[in-house]
């Protein structure tokens, strides 16, 4: 992924990139590079086709090779089983990258990687990392997380899919839904309590009878990303499926934090495509004979997104150093995911309404990724959820009993 081209590109790429704070001093090398690296892939694969794909609600499928080609699945994870190897930082920096593409194509690595590729590394047997994880990442394998259900979301504990002893196997029922990547996805990490209450993780097969995942049709947003349900009927699953090294709801939670933290630097990349979009076309584009920069109701709105984007930088960027010294709290993680999303979405209309009405066609990108962001300030902890999640934390008193 880091050939000597790229090296060379990293102090040649002219693509206008906010950086008010000269933020890059504080990223090493390899960190560069890798940016360099997945802007490049992201402006070759993903630019030329995305608004058509989500014009059409298609998921480019044929992107998770290259992404696996790219190193962009599991990246934080060890090498010794295919994986990048990589820090937090860079991680979050390759999130940020895909996302200034599309929400969507970023949610299909972050699924693979933080919620499909994450628990099996941190609570699955040596044989479950071994058979899995170089094959998610590889992209033989795609893989997703079933964790929300029907009736069950900011509530995961309320789940009831559940699972029943059956000597060398378990009789897995329920159902989960609004699951990134089922419809084609070979595994599922699947949560479900057991006999005893007890809420377990079991990897799922798409061969296994009884299992189904129906495409959910109809979205406004994430059109370029495939979503649907999965649906479990008496479905045997053998024992040695269960992740072995966790029980209860700190396992998913986990999970979710990983992927939170991720989303952090993705909004940012969303917000940095709106705000460079916006910020040519206001030079370019002329009204009573001036450019629309020079119109102060212009510059203010300006001003106030690069300000946000600045500080969504600094604060991802802390919490990437703390995530490398293993210090970041899953409340740290919803503040920055929290503020991140939402300063992206005020962003993107912001800057909807500088290009006017070509703001709403699709030869620019910010209606788009305000569709995308309405999605992402509920999935994986709703806005209000993450704002009750830094109340409880500064409190100690629990808003949720």
């Amino acid at each position: 992924m880091l050939d000597t081209e790229h090296k060379k590109q990293v102090k040649t790429d002219q693509y206008e990139a906010p950086d008010y704070y000269v933020l890059d001093e504080l990223l090493s090398e390899e960190h560069l590079l890798v940016r360099s690296a997945v802007r490049d892939w992201v402006k070759k694969s993903v630019t030329p086709i995305i608004e058509s794909y989500s014009e059409e609600g298609k998921c480019p499928l044929h992107l998770f090779k290259e992404m696996a080609e790219l190193g962009a699945l599991g990246p934080s994870l060890p090498e010794e089983y295919g994986c990048g190897g990589m820090d937090e930082i860079a991680y979050g920096i390759i999130m940020q990258e895909l996302e200034r593409g599309d929400s969507g194509i970023r949610s299909m690595a972050s699924v693979q990687g933080s919620l499909v590729m994450y628990p099996i590394y941190r609570f699955g047997s040596e044989e479950q990392k071994k058979k899995y994880l170089p094959e998610l990442a590889k992209a033989n394998l795609i893989g997703c997380f079933g964790l929300t259900e029907p009736n069950s979301g900011s509530d995961p504990g309320s789940m009831i899919t559940n699972l029943k002893d059956d000597g060398d196997a378990y009789i897995l029922n329920g159902a989960k839904m609004w699951i990134t990547n089922s419809p084609v996805a070979d595994i599922a990490v699947v949560w479900a309590k057991d006999e005893e209450g007890i809420i377990r993780g079991i990897i799922v097969e798409k061969d296994m009878p009884g299992f189904s995942a129906p495409e959910i049709k109809g979205k406004w947003s994430l059109r370029a990303s495939i979503t649907g349900e999965l649906v479990f009927e008496d479905v045997r699953v053998p024992k040695e499926n269960v992740l072995p090294k966790v029980t209860g709801l700190k396992g998913p939670l986990s999970c979710l934090s990983k992927a939170r933290y991720g989303i952090s630097w993705g909004a940012i990349g969303a917000a940095m495509d709106c705000y460079d979009a916006a910020l040519r076309y206001s030079k370019e584009r002329t009204q009573f004979g001036k450019p629309l920069g020079q119109f102060q109701l212009t510059q203010k709105k300006l001003a106030e997104m690069i300000t946000e984007i600045t500080k969504a930088q600094l604060l991802s960027w802390r919490l990437g150093t703390l995530a490398n010294n293993g210090k970041a709290t899953p409340a740290q993680i919803s503040m920055a995911k929290r503020n991140n999303v939402w300063i992206a979405l005020q962003i993107a209309r912001e800057a909807r309404q500088i290009h006017g009405g070509m703001g709403i066609t699709n030869e620019y990108p910010m209606m788009r990724h305000l569709m995308n962001l309405e999605t992402v300030l509920t999935y994986e902890g709703t806005h209000d959820i993450h704002l009750l999640i830094t109340g409880m934390d500064v409190t100690g008193l629990n808003a949720f009993k």
